[in-house]
């Protein structure tokens, strides 16, 4: 197997999502081909998806749409390396290709009122997510995570395929009680 892998998995992935209305139809098309796509991504992944920094986590952009409604990353996550609280505005499907992420999960307890101050957010559950494990998220109501590698575990390396071009979302201040839009781009956050 070659990039063959690759250009299936982006024709596939573009033609299911195009067919479904609803992103929690989206993911459940979806999670099956980033199942098999991570069970291959050796074929594919090439050196330069693997960059990384010292500084923070390093998304690696593998693929974008002509039309920005698809998007596919590969994150690498050094010890230690965390995202801030945040959100996608998308929907999103994740595999693990080595090591174990964590993601710990956030539920806000005010309402939505698409204002920036007085978000209430308290901690939720944790997940552990190790080599060949896939999870899903879906917008409204958004996501809300951090996700990273604690200092005593070995480097993670993630596949992120998102419902549009990753390139800003918001940042969660759970103390000061504020959400922040920030733009990254492609390939560093």
């Amino acid at each position: 197997m070659t990039l063959h892998v690759l250009d299936s998995f982006i024709d596939q992935a573009a033609a299911r999502s195009h067919l479904q209305s609803e992103p929690a139809d989206c993911v459940l098309a979806l999670a099956p081909l980033m199942l098999d796509l991570i069970e291959h991504a050796g074929t594919f992944l090439q050196p330069h998806h693997y960059r990384s920094s010292d500084a923070s986590y390093t998304r690696n952009l593998i693929y974008e749409a002509p039309d920005k409604g698809l998007s596919l990353y590969a994150l690498v996550w050094l010890p230690g390396q965390w995202t801030p609280v945040h959100d996608h505005g998308s929907w999103g499907v994740v595999g693990l290709v080595e090591g174990i992420l964590e993601e710990r999960s956030y539920v806000r307890l005010s309402p939505d009122r698409g204002a920036d101050e007085e978000i209430d957010l308290v901690r939720g559950g944790i997940v552990l997510l190790r080599r060949g494990s896939v999870t899903s998220f879906v917008p409204n109501p958004d996501h809300i995570h951090m996700t990273g590698v604690p200092t005593e575990r070995s480097r993670a390396v993630s596949l992120h395929l998102y419902g549009r071009t990753m390139n800003d979302f918001n940042t969660y201040d759970v103390e000061a009680r504020t959400r922040h839009r920030v733009t990254v781009p492609h390939n560093e956050s």
